[in-house]
């Protein structure tokens, strides 16, 4: 063992033994926190992710990630430089939020249908909020202001796909998949006679052929990877509500929250921010939670602090992710540095359109449905995850259909 491992290993294991003591210091808040951090996964995370989980699982053994990837690859490929399946990635990571773009990129990576370095810029920009936590928890629930929704969708999913195009010139040099690989498309000469939609339904074809699960089975399958996932989601936010808890009650957060204070008066935004900013560094929620409650800092900051938090996304997110990724060969540090980038750009976003979209008329629930006024309850929770889930997706793909006339109206002009 070198040095360095054995420094490091030393290091961990002083950590875990000082937040032990912690634990034994404090048992009382360590027990409020694992419930609170409970409450958020069962009430929360469970009922908005397991459906698109299942859903996710189940399309990708009937070949409909192959339909897909065919129909959207010359769209995906000039603008993200990933395959066309990384279209079914984009639209289902910005419907159900993280970390669903994350498990299907490692799913389609096992599946050797992308490269490991078209992974990394597949997750950098695919880990996004799903709309429902946007706009139920945040704008509505937190801030009780949803005319400030739209300020935050466009500079957290907009910063998004900006960063999607970024990240094209990530290992620009990197080998890419064939489109053969991910169309899956047996005959050569087929392709070349006929249509792009033929193509994509014969690779659908092929994709549940070599699948070869039937229905039950592959139901089956798809329930018992995504309750899994879902148990380790849970445990990471239980885990990451704790050690912010200890990390209060011992008092450390309150000098961070005083550095922090410093720093932000350095870069002329309000010191009252800095609870905001400390807890969206460890989890999103509350992050979000503190964002809205620091009135003393006037509604555009309150803003500029949640847009950041929302894409910086918390270390509970991305610990989530980084277990995911564990199991293929797609490393973190790409996914750290995109969070980073992220989170600035949406910041700047959200500070430049507060003014332009922030409408003071629409502060009120009135022109919301029923399941976004109370986002309480669980069966309210999957029934507007599924609706606005299944409206996002259908929004991005006519995006990305938009986009892809666009492209072939400029090479019409360009021949």
């Amino acid at each position: 063992m070198s040095g360095w491992r054995r420094l490091n290993l030393l290091l961990t294991a002083a950590l875990f033994t000082l937040f032990l003591l912690f634990m034994l210091r404090f048992p009382g808040s360590v027990l409020s926190a694992a419930v609170r951090g409970l409450a958020i996964w069962w009430d929360v995370l469970f009922p908005s992710l397991l459906p698109f989980f299942i859903i996710s699982e189940a399309l990708l053994g009937f070949g409909i990630v192959h339909f897909i990837g065919a129909l959207l690859d010359p769209i995906m490929r000039p603008l993200f430089r990933v395959p066309g399946v990384g279209g079914f990635v984009v639209a289902m990571g910005y419907a159900a939020g993280y970390p669903v773009g994350a498990k299907l990129t490692t799913r389609l990576r096992s599946q050797s249908m992308i490269t490991r370095e078209e992974g990394e810029r597949l997750v950098a920009f695919t880990t996004t909020s799903d709309p429902i936590f946007l706009i139920g928890a945040v704008s509505v629930g937190f801030f009780g202001n949803p005319g400030l929704a739209l300020t935050l969708a466009a500079a957290h999913y907009g910063s998004g796909l900006i960063l999607g195009v970024l990240m094209r010139f990530y290992r620009y040099h990197a080998p890419v998949t064939p489109e053969d690989v991910t169309n899956t498309v047996d005959n050569p000469t087929t392709k070349k006679t006929t249509s792009r939609l033929v193509q994509a339904f014969q690779a659908m074809h092929n994709a549940r052929v070599q699948d070869g699960r039937p229905l039950g089975l592959l139901l089956r399958d798809a329930v018992e990877s995504s309750l899994k996932l879902m148990i380790v989601v849970g445990g990471l936010v239980v885990f990451f509500s704790v050690v912010l808890e200890l990390l209060t009650s011992a008092g450390v957060m309150k000098v961070w929250d005083s550095l922090l204070g410093v720093v932000l008066s350095a870069l002329h935004l309000p010191d009252s921010l800095a609870p905001a900013f400390s807890g969206g560094v460890f989890e999103v929620t509350l992050g979000a939670k503190g964002a809205g409650s620091a009135y003393t800092a006037g509604l555009h900051m309150q803003a500029v602090a949640a847009a950041w938090i929302l894409s910086w996304a918390g270390l509970s997110v991305h610990a989530q992710i980084a277990s995911i990724l564990n199991q293929t060969d797609l490393r973190y540090m790409p996914f750290l540095a995109a969070r980073f980038l992220h989170s600035i750009m949406a910041a700047v976003g959200a500070y430049l359109l507060y003014p332009m979209l922030y409408d003071a008329s629409a502060a009120t629930t009135a022109w919301l449905p029923p399941t976004f006024q109370h986002t309480n309850g669980s069966w309210s929770t999957i029934v507007s995850s599924i609706v606005y889930g299944v409206l996002t997706i259908a929004i991005i793909c006519i995006l990305l259909a938009l986009l892809g006339v666009i492209l072939r109206a400029i090479r019409l002009i360009r021949s």
